[in-house]
């Protein structure tokens, strides 16, 4: 017995003495780590994030861990209507990262803490409209609850029972400076629903001749009993909570709530209730809906709109009936809405395609229009002084126009190219939000501010102007400049000369600071320190190049530490493409070389710890007129690199024959285009990406044309059909769970199955409970690990490629 047993083990020794590198390296189940550089930035502190009090007098600082574990992202989840839920939370199946507040205050720096339990994560945050308090809720094992802190001491309490709703955005939001409206788990609620030991029958779906043309969609209801538990988990009764004592007001009857709104003068919300049919073929967003007022005791004032699921909007098309409703901030209970008026098509001609409608409390007249637009209405916000201003956006010219509304009367504000980032006039400065308040502009006298990024081809110069919304009058009080990159966080005083900016340098990490333009002097508010110190000497520039058709391109491109001019270095070159109708926009210069650069997540920027320089998201523009950019998506993308590639070789920092290329959902399916169409690159990395586009066949990204109108374009387009062509190393990566739209799983299971067929070098790994962006410590380490592996096998040691292979 004892010695077959021996000849067994050492049998298997044998085989697996035999096997090869690569199956000894597919052998193994644990999760790998990646140098230790790698590991010790990505386990560091990150910078707290910032929010701002509506009084403009504080700042709420959170704390955050840097990444869950995969053991968070392992708790029960339900993916339904295209959500995930942990049941046992009734919240998002991922869970927050935030783990404390500080309150600082701007005028002195006095900071006060929130005093929290050990190991207390924090989901939701938010100022009262006072600022004297600040509420957040924190996801315990067993559910949800409701703390409220006060904003000068620090000193918190619970206000709730741990069973607050959040299965559908944040459970609570303030009504005023004394209470918030909260979703709650019904308190008659029963047990979930059981599912069937054995299917009842078969699932089936039907059509009755309507065209119904939609995306793909992950997590869709799928069966009878997904449906029950849609309908038992998001479920809730709304409910007013007095903030002072956590008293309880349960408002009208239990539903599916998408939305539950507080008019300013908070004796009425607006309420969207989902109602069956649920369908299993769009998200819940799209599901049928009734569009309500109700009075703050939950009695049913005026029904809005009774709306049917959205199966059948067409594609970049909108709903017909009331859509993007919305309260106006500045009076008491009015409520306004769009409608379409071209069936919401945009192939429709119509003389104008969208409205404004309005309706005022007590909701009893009807409804009045009260705007029209040529063009598709975009959206719509408020200033202190009850002016609107309304943007709509016509699609066919990418063309984005502004209205200022007076008293009924709008004028046109300015009209410029959604892709023109050197002419963007920048965006309304909005006053510091209560949690979950609406955006108000900020407006003094006649002037309201503008912020922008301030795109030059120099790279961004953030600006501030003031302009007049009487006469359009334009005034720049402040445009950064010199070597710092400073964004407006908050205008804090109403002349616009004191500021709240975020500042930041190549070696600074973003920190705050008040800033007086009239006397010109600087005080720091926040001192956040560097939280890669390894990297600060990593030297960072712009470089801008020409493709062989004339378009202007460019890049930034990062040195590692300890760089000596004239060396080449191994490269990694991580892309986005993106669509433009104009040529001249596509060759616009994006980004800033002054920067602090941020190193988290499986990011491709740890090569430089390696060793590699990297070009980080060089330009790849798909240009073309109306909707034909990708008519020649193959030929435009291999220009690109070609001459991306060309630049850094150019400028002696890159050696041609070791640059490897990489990007993450379109990056990746680039990734795998340019190693199908061309020999430019030693290997590839491409992380949850699309390859077969004929499974996506109603669009995708910016492509509006079907499969059946272009079916050679989309042919073209696919990376699976050219797997035979691809004959340099590529490693596939996907998360389990993928969420997106369009990068389902299968996109790379069947890419690696092509590959392999035809003898291509292809590693394909696949991450437990990730989604498409990927979150847990674990997975992180292990992606990185994946990625400096492969690039240091086949890019930075590879051999000199023989001269035919080029």
């Amino acid at each position: 017995m004892r010695s077959a047993s021996v000849a067994r083990v050492l049998a298997l020794v044998v085989a697996c003495v035999g096997l090869t590198a690569t199956e000894q390296t597919l052998a193994q189940t644990r999760y790998q780590l990646p140098p230790k550089a790698i590991v010790d930035i990505l386990d560091a502190k990150p910078l707290p994030t910032v929010s701002i009090s509506p009084s403009r007098q504080q700042l709420a600082l959170v704390d955050r861990a840097s990444m869950p574990g995969i053991a968070d992202l392992s708790q029960p989840m339900l993916r339904l209507a295209g959500t995930r839920i942990n049941p046992k939370t009734n919240g998002p199946q991922r869970p927050p990262l935030a783990t404390g507040i500080s309150l600082k205050q701007i005028a002195d720096g006095k900071t006060v803490k929130v005093v929290l339990a050990p190991g207390t994560r924090i989901e939701w945050i938010g100022f009262s409209p006072d600022s004297r308090r600040i509420a957040f809720t924190e996801t315990r094992p067993g559910g949800i609850a409701l703390w409220v802190a006060d904003a000068t001491t620090g000193a918190a309490r619970s206000v709730t029972p741990a069973r607050l709703d959040a299965t559908l955005g944040s459970a609570c939001a303030w009504v005023n400076a004394s209470s918030l409206i909260c979703k709650t788990v019904p308190a008659t609620r029963g047990l979930p629903p059981k599912a069937p030991v054995a299917a009842e029958g078969p699932n089936i779906q039907e059509n009755q001749g309507k065209a119904a043309p939609v995306s793909t969609y992950e997590d869709l209801l799928k069966t009878a009993h997904d449906e029950a538990l849609f309908e038992y988990y998001f479920t809730s009764q709304l409910a007013l909570v007095n903030a002072a004592t956590g008293a309880m007001t349960p408002v009208g009857k239990p539903s599916i709530f998408a939305q539950a709104t507080a008019s300013p003068s908070g004796e009425y919300i607006l309420v969207s209730r989902l109602k069956r049919p649920f369908s299993r073929l769009v998200p819940y967003s799209d599901f049928p809906k009734d569009v309500e007022i109700w009075s703050k005791a939950g009695t049913l004032v005026r029904a809005v709109a009774d709306l049917p699921s959205n199966e059948t909007v067409p594609m970049q098309g909108v709903p017909t009936g009331p859509r993007e409703y919305t309260w106006n901030p500045m009076e008491p209970a009015t409520l306004v809405w769009a409608e379409a008026l071209d069936g919401g098509d945009l192939r429709n001609q119509a003389p104008h395609r969208d409205r404004l409608c309005v309706l005022q409390a007590p909701f009893t007249g009807q409804p009045t229009e009260w705007l029209k637009f040529e063009q598709r209405f975009q959206g719509i916000a408020w200033t202190s002084a009850n002016i609107a201003i309304v943007t709509e956006f016509e699609r066919a010219k990418r063309t984005r126009r502004a209205w200022v509304v007076d008293q009924g009367v709008a004028r046109r504000a300015w009209q410029v190219s959604a892709e023109d980032r050197y002419k963007d006039p920048g965006r309304p400065v909005v006053k510091p939000r209560f949690g979950g308040g609406p955006a108000v502009i900020m407006q003094v006298a006649d002037s309201i501010y503008l912020e922008g990024d301030g795109g030059s081809p120099q790279g961004d110069r953030p600006f501030l102007d003031r302009f007049n919304v009487k006469t359009f009058d334009t005034e720049r009080l402040y445009q950064c400049e010199g070597e710092r990159y400073e964004t407006v966080a908050a205008v804090l005083a109403d002349n616009g000369r004191t500021l709240l900016t975020r500042y930041e340098t190549v070696k600074q990490p973003p920190n705050y600071l008040v800033r007086d333009l009239t006397k010109r002097t600087e005080r720091a508010v926040t001192a956040f320190t560097d939280p890669a110190p390894q990297l600060s000497g990593v030297d960072r520039q712009v470089i801008s190049y020409v493709r062989k058709d004339g378009v202007k391109l460019s890049g930034t491109l990062y040195l590692p530490p300890g760089y000596k001019k004239g060396e080449r270095l191994p490269l990694v070159m991580w892309a986005y493409p993106r669509e433009f109708t104009d040529p001249a926009m596509a060759g616009q210069v994006s980004g800033s070389p002054y920067r602090f650069t941020t190193y988290a997540g499986p990011s491709h920027m740890f090569f430089l710890t390696q060793g590699y320089a990297v070009l980080d998201d060089p330009s790849m523009p798909i240009v073309g007129p109306g909707e034909t950019a990708n008519d020649t998506y193959v030929d435009q993308l291999v220009a690109s690199a070609q001459a991306a590639i060309d630049k850094v070789v150019e400028m002696g920092v890159a050696d041609r024959d070791r640059i490897g290329v990489g990007g993450h959902s379109y990056g990746a399916f680039m990734t795998a285009n340019l190693l199908a169409h061309s020999r430019l690159f030693r290997a590839g990395i491409a992380r949850s990406g699309a390859y077969n586009r004929t499974l996506t066949p109603f669009g995708f990204q910016s492509e509006e044309r079907t499969f059946w109108e272009i079916p050679e374009v989309y042919a073209k387009m696919s990376p699976f059909w050219y797997a035979n062509a691809v004959k340099d190393p590529i490693l596939l990566m996907h998360g389990e769970a993928d969420n997106n739209s369009g990068t389902f799983p299968i996109q790379s299971e069947r890419f690696y199955m092509a590959l392999k067929g035809h003898g291509a070098t292809v590693r394909y790994v696949t991450l437990p409970n990730e989604a498409h962006g990927y979150a847990a410590r674990e997975s992180v380490l292990h992606t990185l690990y994946e990625m400096v592996s492969w690039f240091d096998k086949y890019v930075k040691n590879a051999a000199p490629r023989a001269g035919g292979d080029r």
